[in-house]
């Protein structure tokens, strides 16, 4: 079992920047994917970016080149650079992890990630 705690979010103005961290203790003793997903107002869940344990990335079409995953092994941790916010990047993000699925497909899927953080939220204004 991984738990999740994120951390990171806030406030910024449009074209802003933040940072989100991903603490997951243990999530690279197994094969866990670990995705970020957003839900705005409104909306539904929407996977943003996967990482698989091999290191392999995917991004949702819309933050492509805005945002990137990375992890940091020695800290268990898995970030999220977002660049050149927009107003439609406002929402409550969370990171999660799988055992079950990963790469393009788990962005459609986020019932099957069985491990949730709590949430931070990021508002982007204009």
């Amino acid at each position: 079992q991984v738990r999740l705690s994120e951390s990171g979010g806030g406030s910024v103005q449009v074209g802003g920047s933040l940072k989100l961290a991903c603490a997951a203790p243990g999530w690279n003793d197994r094969n866990y994917c670990i995705g970020w997903f957003r839900e705005g107002s409104g909306k539904g869940r929407e996977g943003v970016a996967v990482i698989d344990n091999d290191g392999t990335i995917t991004y949702k079409d819309t933050v492509k080149g805005r945002f990137t995953i990375s992890r940091e092994n020695a800290k268990d941790t898995v970030n999220l650079q977002m660049n050149s916010l927009k107003p439609e990047d406002s929402a409550m993000y969370y990171c999660a992890a799988s055992l079950r699925v990963c790469g393009r497909v788990a962005l459609q899927l986020p019932g099957d990630f069985g491990y949730w953080g709590q949430g931070t939220q990021v508002t982007v204004s204009s």
